[in-house]
């Protein structure tokens, strides 16, 4: 099974950045897809639910759909959490 990370960011978050460059380094070596979205240009084009629900937590990891962390990646969990 192919394993999903989304992670939810924004433009000018410190911790997104420092969380998408950690992840874009462990997903070849733990064989994840690792999809990247931005809160505010996914509202501006018409879903405003991913801002509603996370604007406030960023940057928040989702594990296959569901929230595995926020504010900084637990990356032991994060690969506790993908070998299981």
């Amino acid at each position: 099974m192919d394993r999903a990370v989304h992670l939810l960011t924004r433009q000018g978050c410190p911790m997104c950045q420092k969380v998408a460059g950690r992840l874009a380094e462990l997903r070849d070596e733990l064989g994840f897809t690792l999809r990247v979205t931005d809160v505010d240009e996914a509202a501006a084009a018409g879903d405003k639910a991913l801002r509603a629900e996370y604007g406030d937590r960023l940057p928040v990891v989702l594990l296959d759909g569901v929230e595995h962390g926020y504010w900084e990646l637990d990356e032991p969990r994060l690969r506790a959490d993908l070998a299981g």
